[in-house]
Order: structure tokens, then C-alpha cells, then sequence
């Protein structure tokens, strides 16, 4: 799995995860975040749910799918979530905590 993206701009409120050995950079644009919503229910339910230690693998997997700014070839959901699973929830957390700020406070 090649990834042609340029590093996460914290700035816009980007968030680097790696899969399979690729640095993939997650975007929680308008768009992203809407496509999750649409799918996850409200997002200020799901922070809730994240800050009550209730967020469910599943939840956070399909948000980082939303949020991704490409998707490489080959890699899939199960893909993505296996990665998750792989790195360890104590990996995944600094990257769930950037896109739910985002989700909160906006970029800056």
C-alpha cells in the first residue's frame, strides 16, 4: 500500500494514522464528518460516548474511514480496523482525540 499524501497539516486539524506501514493522513473536513454523522449518529453523542470511555471499536474505525483523505488501493474498512486493533487502542487514542477536537473546536 503506496500513499502519495504530504504530512497531516495540524493546522487544518489532520491527524497521521498508519496502516499496513503507510502514513495515511485523516481529514475531518464538513464533508467527512457529515458522511460519518450520517452513518454513526450525532457526533456530540459520539465525543459524549468518547469521553465516557463508551466509544465503540466499530465507532471509531468508521469515523476514521470517513475521515481519511485517500483511500489507497487495496485498503478496505476491515483493513483500516485491523490496523486499529493491531496498533493498540493506546496508539489510536492521539488520533481519535485531533479529529474529535476538531469535531468540538474546528481547526485553530
Amino acid at each position: 500500500m503506496t500513499v502519495a499524501n504530504a504530512a497531516p497539516n495540524a493546522a487544518r486539524g489532520e491527524a497521521a494514522l498508519v496502516v499496513a506501514g503507510a502514513v495515511l493522513t485523516l481529514r475531518p473536513s464538513f464533508a467527512a464528518l457529515v458522511a460519518a454523522e450520517a452513518e454513526l449518529g450525532p457526533l456530540f453523542a459520539l465525543v459524549e460516548r468518547a469521553a465516557a470511555g463508551e466509544l465503540r471499536l466499530s465507532e471509531m474505525a468508521g469515523l476514521f474511514w470517513h475521515c481519511l483523505e485517500a483511500r489507497p488501493e487495496g485498503l478496505t474498512r476491515e483493513v483500516l480496523g485491523e490496523a486499529v486493533v493491531a496498533g493498540g487502542l493506546h496508539a489510536a487514542m492521539p488520533v481519535l482525540r485531533v479529529v474529535l477536537r476538531q469535531v468540538l473546536v474546528g481547526a485553530g
